[in-house]
This record gives C-alpha cells, structure tokens and sequence, in this order.
C-alpha cells in the first residue's frame, strides 16, 4: 500500500497583514450594506417616531396600497418605464457612437477638450441645469420663444404644455449622462490592438467596416454591462430631472409624474416615512427581478458576456 499523502498546513499567519489590509473595507461595506437592511421592517410597519423602528406597530402590506390606490398610478409607473426603457436604449447608442467618434480624434489636445466639454454636463448640479433650461424654454425672458418672437410667431407657454416635455427630458438626460457613458465605452476601445485595424485597412475595409466588425463586437460586453446596471434602475428615475427641471409645475404631471416625485410629494404632504420606504422596497425588488431577469437572457445566447 502506498503511504498516505499529508495534508499540507495551511500558514494562516501569513495571510494576517492581508486580512488587516482588507478589515476597513469589510467594516465599511457591513456597516454602509448590511446594517442598513434592518431598516426595511418600516416598509411593513406604521411607523411612529416616539416608537422607534423595533416598536412600532406591524400593519403588513398597507403601506404599500398608497401606490395602487391612487389614480395616478397608472400615470407614474407608465411614466418610469417608458422613459428608462427609451433612455437605456439612446445611452447605449449615443454613447457609443460619441466615443467612436472621440477615439477618431487624432489632436491629443483637441480630444482633451472634446472629452471635457462632452463631460462637464454630467458634473453639474441639477439645479444648475434647471436653470439653464429655464433660460431657454421661460415664456417670457426665454432664448427660444425670443427668437420665436423676432421670427414674428407667438411665443410658447412650455412650462404650461405637456407635449413638449417627453423631447425635453430625453434631450437633457441625454446631454447631461452622454459623457459618462462615453467614458466608459471610450476606455474600452483604447484598449483593443491597433493591429486588427491596420490589418482591416490592408483588406480594403472602410471606417465603417471596421467599427462595424471589430469595435462593436470587442467593446459587446462592456455595452451589455452597463444595460444590465441601467436595467436593474428601470424602476427609478431621476429626481431631479423630473421635479427640478420641469419647476414642479402641476400642469406638467401627466408626463413628468415617475414613483420618486410621486412618493417625494406624499411624504410632504403626510410625512410618512413608512410609504416612502415601502416604494424604496418594491423599487429594489422590480430592479433586482430585472437584472436577475436580463442577465438569464443574455446568459442563454452569450454565456460568456453574463455577469454571472
């Protein structure tokens, strides 16, 4: 009989600077990840300040029927996804297509500049953009109804019409998150060899061709990256862009209503936190279902392009 094999010991004092090293980030991700979660009892809870979060009485799925309930319903959670889905959609294609574009600048200075005017809407404060589009769009001191004005036709009450608004937010959600898309998508394209494009040009392909068959399909799994995170987001919405912009004016709900200002003016007007915290909830749930959901797709025709 052959003599057994010993085990090797394991020197777990070796590891011990390693386990030092990563402490402060396990502290910081149980504290800021984890300890957090005991807080989504509220959205179950009638919640009561002098209570406390443990105290406080059980009232089940209550808080949650504010959402349902309501006749705008309908109107907020259409609002949500129709806006998240095309705006997915035009991030992809938007982005991508302005880092193909940035990459084929050539002027090292030239491309700094372009990279930093293309970025600085992403770095500014809603608020800020609120205000430049209100320097456009007002009825009164507005660029464009000016121009409208010295064209001879009547000036538009754009804060007063619905119509306009769906093309308004596309545009500035666009033009503030176009750079930080383009970024990312840029960093990847960097990194592809040089040598398949030179040997694409030795075969007589065009700029197209090339980007065609060999900078989209290399730069795939960062596109379905991203589609997946902005997926899992499909249920919120951008307060700001939604409530800031629009100057929160009531004639403009019908198409600029989502479930985070919906949620934002009943907290006003009831200060409940428990509702508030029961949208928060199913947010996470619908958002976690979706990229669990997309992932599974994308996993069934491209297993390695998945995320897990």
């Amino acid at each position: 009989m052959k003599p057994a094999k010993k085990k090797k010991k394991t020197n777990w004092k070796h590891w011990i600077p390693f386990y030092l090293m990563g402490l402060p980030g396990f502290i910081y991700l149980f504290i800021n990840n984890y300890m957090p979660l005991m807080g989504l009892q509220i959205a179950f809870k009638d919640f009561k300040y002098n209570l406390g979060i443990w105290k406080s009485p059980w009232v089940g799925l209550k808080n949650f029927e504010f959402l349902f309930a309501t006749g705008d319903a309908a109107i907020m959670i259409r609002n949500t996804l129709l806006y998240n889905i095309v705006w997915i959609v035009l991030g992809i294609v938007v982005g991508v297509g302005a880092a193909i574009l940035l990459n084929e600048v050539y002027n090292a200075k030239l491309k700094k500049f372009y990279q930093t005017v293309i970025l600085m809407p992403y770095l500014m404060s809603m608020v800020v953009i609120a205000y430049l589009v209100f320097a456009y769009l007002s009825p009164t001191n507005g660029l464009v109804n000016g121009i409208l004005e010295a064209l001879g036709k009547s000036p538009i009450e754009f804060y007063a019409e619905t119509k306009y608004w769906p093309f308004i937010l596309t545009f500035v959600n666009q033009w503030k998150n176009i750079g930080f898309g383009m970024i990312l998508y840029l960093s990847t394209i960097v990194g592809i060899d040089k040598s398949l494009y030179e040997a694409a040009q030795l075969d007589g392909a065009s700029k197209w061709k090339q980007h065609r068959f060999i900078t989209i399909p290399l730069i795939k799994p960062t596109i379905i990256m991203l589609f997946i995170m902005n997926v899992g987001q499909i249920f919120r919405s951008d307060f700001g862009l939604f409530y800031q912009v629009p100057m929160n004016q009531g004639a403009l709900y019908n198409v600029t209503q989502t479930i985070d200002t919906y949620v934002y003016r009943a907290l006003l007007q009831r200060n409940d936190i428990a509702m508030s915290s029961a949208a928060s909830f199913i947010q996470s749930i619908v958002g976690f279902i979706f990229i669990v959901t997309a992932n599974q797709i994308i996993k069934k025709y491209d297993e390695k392009s998945s995320l897990f």
